[in-house]
């Protein structure tokens, strides 16, 4: 049986049981988000049981800072973004696993997740907020606990990620709850809810104000300045307040969601994008303009495949690179290089590889520096329109059909086969400058190649 049969057959199967919990919608009453554990080490142990209970850690592009790491690594000492050379000799001493991020792995698991939720509440009730976390509107649901904990089991024994479930009146509250549970996993099992008024006030006492979903770090120095320490001290400020000091509506609307009063809305899913970008760092520093060229290109195709797949066109193209800044080590934090950037405005709107591909040609060349050291690179697509009513130019040749037959020939190629089979000259062939993943496991669920084994 295959593994999208099976899932579905599931599906078909439990969504009965649900099916009472969401028949009557028509306002709402509580919200909960449901928060995977550590995600991308979670995503790691579903296909190495062995590390169930060991210290895992993931690091972000090029193997540089801890994006993601398990309690047992958080216990050692491990913390969040620190820049990996810190910790290596920490994570070599204490036999910690370490992974570079497996991106095709992670979206995959992803999708499942959130499919699963979109099978037992039903999609209309379902906000994907991030790629481990989305919002649930439950309703007016009598047992939300049950609900909650029929999540959690669910999703765990479907997908085999672990998550945490926070629910209350709002939004923001149910971010608070959702905290709490994460905290403390033995005690809440990874579930509370804040459905009375005592509930909730004792949630927002343990609940420092830099932790507020909304709430900067940089801006709670501000706010502490104040004497406002917890989220409970927030929730006793007016409106005037908020308007003036938390940056207008929308500090208006994270004071009533504290109160209890639904203020942020559930969200449409986004389907087309106003704008599409693909920056990508370097696996090592590069000077020469063809490594340059080479990136740009290649994100340029990336960018018009995602293009294509929304049935859009562009009708302006953007390209920068970021100037590498010295490691200093005694500096405290990161420093970001200087960007150098340019744009162009293309004659007609388009969605051509080919097309693009040469309009940033001409852009890389405009902001390139010899001699200088660049740590990133990356293409923006704008100004897009639907691919169905492109503006003619009296002065440019139009787009011609064959072309775009030609694009949608190689999409279901690179989809088919993958890692970019048929792809333009001008991305290169060897990519040396190509961002290092160099710990990076398997893609078990998108390459039959690399599929999981099991003896």
């Amino acid at each position: 049986m295959s593994t999208t049969y099976s899932f579905y057959l599931k599906a078909i199967i439990y969504r009965p049981i649900f099916a009472k919990y969401f028949s009557q919608l028509n306002q709402l009453y509580m919200i909960a988000i449901v928060d995977c554990n550590s995600f991308y080490c979670s995503c790691e142990r579903v296909f190495r049981p062995d590390l169930y209970d060991a210290p895992v850690v993931v690091l972000s592009n090029n193997d540089g800072c801890v994006v993601s790491r398990t309690d047992e690594a958080v216990q050692m000492g491990v913390t969040m973004a620190v820049p990996y050379y810190q910790v290596k000799q920490l994570v070599e001493n204490n036999g910690m696993y370490v992974f570079s991020s497996n991106y095709n792995l992670y979206g995959d698991m992803s999708w499942r997740v959130m499919e699963i939720l979109r099978t037992l509440a039903g999609k209309d009730n379902v906000e994907v907020y991030s790629v481990d976390e989305a919002f649930v509107n439950l309703g007016d649901v009598k047992d939300v606990h049950a609900i909650c904990q029929s999540f959690r089991q669910t999703i765990e024994q479907w997908s085999g990620i672990k998550v945490s479930v926070g629910a209350a009146p709002t939004k923001v509250l149910a971010k608070v709850a959702n905290r709490i549970a994460k905290k403390n996993k033995v005690e809440t099992d990874c579930i509370k809810v804040l459905n009375t008024k005592e509930e909730i006030a004792v949630a927002l006492q343990q609940t420092f104000v830099k932790d507020v979903w909304g709430i900067g770090r940089q801006y709670a120095l501000k706010i502490v300045d104040w004497g406002i320490y917890t989220a409970y001290d927030l929730q006793l400020m007016n409106e005037d307040w908020a308007r003036r000091h938390l940056g207008g509506v929308v500090g208006v609307r994270l004071l009533k969601e504290l109160k209890g009063e639904p203020a942020i809305d559930m969200q449409e899913p986004l389907t087309n994008k106003k704008n599409i970008a693909t920056t990508r760092m370097f696996g090592a520093p590069v000077s020469g303009l063809k490594e340059i060229k080479e990136a740009i290109a290649t994100y340029t195709a990336i960018a018009a495949a995602k293009l294509r797949r929304q049935y859009s066109a562009a009708c302006m193209i953007s390209v920068f690179a970021v100037i590498k800044v010295p490691r200093n080590a005694t500096a405290d934090q990161y420093h970001h290089g200087t960007t150098v950037s340019d744009y162009s405005t293309l004659p007609y709107a388009t969605s051509n590889t080919n097309e693009l591909i040469k309009a940033a040609m001409m852009l890389a060349q405009k902001i390139y520096r010899p001699d200088v050291l660049y740590s990133k690179a990356g293409v923006m697509l704008g100004s897009l329109v639907p691919d169905k009513s492109i503006q003619s130019n009296l002065f440019e040749q139009a787009d011609k059909s064959n072309q775009r037959m030609l694009m949608n020939a190689i999409d279901n190629i690179n989809a088919a086969m993958r890692d970019e089979v048929v792809k333009f000259a001008a991305a290169g062939i060897t990519k040396n400058w190509k961002m290092r993943q160099e710990m990076r496991s398997p893609r078990f669920t998108t390459r039959w190649e690399e599929l999981c084994e099991v003896k």
